[in-house]
C-alpha cells in the first residue's frame, strides 16, 4: 500500500538537470542529518540529476563544472511538508478569492514557486489549492517550464459541507459556484470525495479534520468529521495507494483521526497525552506549522488586523498555544516533520520555522532533521531524497556560518542545486 504511494510521489521527483557532470566542492558537509557527521573537504561528484559518489578532498576533471563551496556549508535540500503555493494572505485575499481565475493562481504560484526554491526548499507539499492550479503548476515545475521545488500536491481538501475546507463568508451563489467537488457528507460520500481527488491528480490526500483559523465562519476549531467518516476516507485513500494527513487543531479531531488510522497531523494545536501515545502507536507524524500560529496571531492582534471577527477569535486562540504543543510532542516522542503553511505567511521565508522548533526544545540538528530526513520519510522517499549518498537526487544548498550553532544561517542560503542544475 505505502509502496504505491512511494511510486506515486517519486513520479513528480523527475525534472529538467544539467547536461553536464558536476563537482561540488564543499568545504563543511552533512550528507547525512541523520547521523549529524560534518565532514571536511569533501567533493559531490553529480551527473544526469543523480549523485555518483562522495569523495574525500576538492576533485574535478576536464569537461565538468566545478562549483566552489570551499567557504561553505553544505546540506541536502530542505523539505517544506506544508504549504500553499497559489496565494498568500493579505488584506486583499477575500478579494482575491472570488476574482483570480484557476489561470491566475497557477500564474501567482510560479513566483511563489520560485521564491521557495530559491530559500532553499527543494521539495515540497502543497496541501490544499484549486485542483487545475496546482496540478498544472507541478506539471509545468517537472516539464522545467517553471523554476521551483518538486512539488507533491494534494489539490482540493477534502472537507464537511460547511466545514474549513468548503467555501465560506460569501453570498449563497457565490459558495455554491465555488464550491469544490471534494467537499462531502456521510462515509459513501467521502469515499466518493477521496477517489476523485486520487483520479484528479492529487499525490497525497488532504483532509480537514477539524474547523481551521482562517475559515470565515464561527464554526470553532472542534472535530468536524464523524469517526465513519474519517475511517472511509482513510481506507479508501490507502486501498489507492495514497497516505492521508488532516489539517486538525481541535483534540477530538486529531484523536479520532489517528484511531482511523491516519498518517500526519497538521497543525496539532491541542493535541494531549492520548494523542502522543496514538502518534506514536500508529507511527504517524506531527507537521506543527508554528510559523502560521505565529503569524495570524502577529496579525489578528497587531494595529493592521485584517483578519475578520471570526478568523480573529480562532487566531487569538490557538495561535499562541501552538509553540507549547511541539514542545509537549517533540517531549512525548513524536515524529515531527517540517512544515510551515507558508501561503498563511510570506512564501519564501519558510526557513523561520527552525528558530521556533528550536525555541520549542529542538536542538538544530533534530530541526534541520525535521526538514531532511524526517520529512523524506513521512513522504515515504527516503530512497530518493532528503539526504546526500549515490543514488540519491542531486539536491543540495549550502550556507555561510554553521546551522549546527546557529540554525538562523538557514534563512540566508546562498546556493541552491536542485536535481544537479545550479539555480542559486
Amino acid at each position: 500500500m505505502m509502496g504505491a504511494c512511494a511510486l506515486a510521489l517519486t513520479a513528480g521527483l523527475s525534472g529538467v538537470a544539467a547536461a553536464e557532470t558536476l563537482f561540488v566542492q564543499a568545504g563543511r558537509l552533512l550528507a547525512d542529518p541523520a547521523t549529524g557527521k560534518v565532514e571536511a573537504a569533501r567533493t559531490l561528484v553529480i551527473d544526469k540529476g543523480k549523485i555518483v559518489r562522495i569523495v574525500d578532498g576538492y576533485v574535478s576533471e576536464p569537461g565538468g563544472k566545478v562549483v566552489d563551496l570551499k567557504d561553505s556549508f553544505v546540506l541536502p535540500g530542505l523539505i517544506d511538508s506544508h504549504v500553499h503555493l497559489t496565494g498568500e494572505q493579505n488584506p486583499n485575499s477575500r478579494l482575491e478569492e472570488v476574482t483570480q481565475s484557476s489561470a491566475d493562481q497557477a500564474m501567482v504560484g510560479a513566483g511563489f514557486a520560485r521564491k521557495t526554491l530559491m530559500a532553499g526548499f527543494t521539495t515540497v507539499a502543497d496541501l490544499g489549492a484549486d485542483n487545475a492550479a496546482v496540478f498544472a503548476l507541478r506539471a509545468a515545475v517537472k516539464r522545467g517550464d517553471v523554476i521551483g521545488p518538486r512539488i507533491i500536491a494534494s489539490g482540493s481538501a477534502v472537507s464537511i459541507h460547511g466545514g474549513h475546507g468548503d467555501i465560506n463568508g460569501f453570498s449563497e451563489e457565490v459558495m455554491h459556484a465555488l464550491r469544490p467537488a471534494s467537499v462531502c457528507s456521510g462515509a459513501d460520500d467521502c469515499r466518493r470525495a477521496v477517489r476523485e481527488q486520487v483520479w484528479r491528480g492529487a499525490d497525497i490526500i488532504k483532509i480537514t479534520a477539524t474547523g481551521g483559523v482562517l475559515s470565515n465562519t464561527a464554526a470553532g476549531l472542534a472535530q468536524q468529521f464523524s469517526g465513519a467518516e474519517l475511517e472511509a476516507i482513510v481506507d479508501a485513500a490507502h486501498r489507492m495507494g495514497r497516505k492521508v494527513t488532516a489539517h486538525a487543531h481541535g483534540v477530538d479531531g486529531i484523536n479520532a483521526f489517528l484511531k482511523a488510522g491516519g498518517d500526519s497531523i497538521e497543525h496539532g494545536t491541542y493535541l494531549d497525552n492520548e494523542s502522543i501515545a496514538l502518534f506514536k502507536k500508529n507511527g504517524a507524524y506531527l507537521v506543527p506549522t508554528l510559523m502560521a500560529g505565529d503569524y495570524v496571531y502577529r496579525v489578528a492582534s497587531g494595529p493592521n488586523n485584517f483578519l475578520t471577527p471570526a478568523q480573529t477569535t480562532k487566531a487569538l486562540d490557538a495561535g499562541p498555544k501552538m509553540l507549547a504543543m511541539a514542545r509537549r510532542a517533540h517531549e512525548g516522542g513524536v515524529k515531527i516533520a517540517f512544515g510551515t503553511d507558508s501561503g498563511v505567511s510570506a512564501h519564501g521565508d519558510n526557513a523561520g520555522e527552525f528558530a521556533l522548533l528550536v525555541k520549542a526544545g529542538l536542538s538544530p540538528l533534530e530541526a534541520i532533521q525535521t526538514a531532511t530526513v524526517n520529512a523524506a520519510a513521512h513522504f515515504d522517499l527516503s530512497a530518493e531524497i532528503g539526504s546526500l549518498a549515490p543514488g540519491k537526487a542531486a539536491d543540495l544548498i549550502a550556507v555561510k556560518g554553521d546551522p549546527l550553532t546557529d540554525v538562523t544561517v538557514l534563512q540566508s542560503v546562498t546556493s541552491v542545486i536542485k536535481g544537479g542544475a545550479v539555480v542559486k
